[in-house]
C-alpha cells in the first residue's frame, strides 16, 4: 500500500507530536487526540511492520504540520482535514491496533481530558 502522506514523514518528530498536543488537545477534542494517541501507540508496537509504520509517520506529519489543507487555528473546520488524514492512517492500520494499544491511548486522555464520554472513542474505534 502506497503512503499518499509519505511527503509529511520529515514533519514527525516525537517532540514536535507533544508539542502540537499540549498547545492544541482542547482545541483538536478529544476524537482527534485518541485517534493520535492510537497511530502513535501502534507505531510503537514492535509486531507493526515498516509500511505500516511509514503510513503512521506521514499521517502523524500531516497532523504536525503548519501547511495543510486547512490551518488548524480555525476552530472546529481548522482539524476536519485532520480528522479525515487521522482516519484514513488507523483504517490502513487497523490489524495493529490491539487492546494493549487502545488501553495506552486510554489512559493518557484520562490523564490529559479527565472525565470524558466513551461513545466519543467508541466513536473512533469504529473505524478500525
Amino acid at each position: 500500500m502506497q503512503n499518499p502522506f509519505k511527503n509529511y514523514n520529515k514533519d514527525f518528530s516525537e517532540g514536535k507530536l507533544w508539542e502540537k498536543i499540549r498547545n492544541y488537545a482542547k482545541q483538536a477534542g478529544i476524537k482527534v487526540v485518541y485517534s493520535v494517541l492510537l497511530l502513535f501507540n501502534a507505531y510503537r508496537r514492535k509486531d507493526t511492520p515498516t509500511w505500516a509504520k511509514n503510513i503512521v509517520l506521514g499521517t502523524l506529519g500531516y497532523f504536525i504540520s503548519p501547511i495543510d489543507a486547512l490551518p488548524d487555528l480555525t476552530p472546529i473546520i481548522g482539524y476536519t482535514d485532520d480528522i479525515g488524514v487521522l482516519s484514513f492512517g488507523l483504517v490502513c492500520i487497523a490489524t495493529y491496533v490491539n487492546e494493549e494499544v487502545k488501553e495506552k491511548s486510554r489512559q493518557q486522555i484520562q490523564k490529559w481530558f479527565g472525565e470524558y464520554k466513551e461513545e466519543d472513542l467508541a466513536e473512533v474505534e469504529q473505524q478500525l
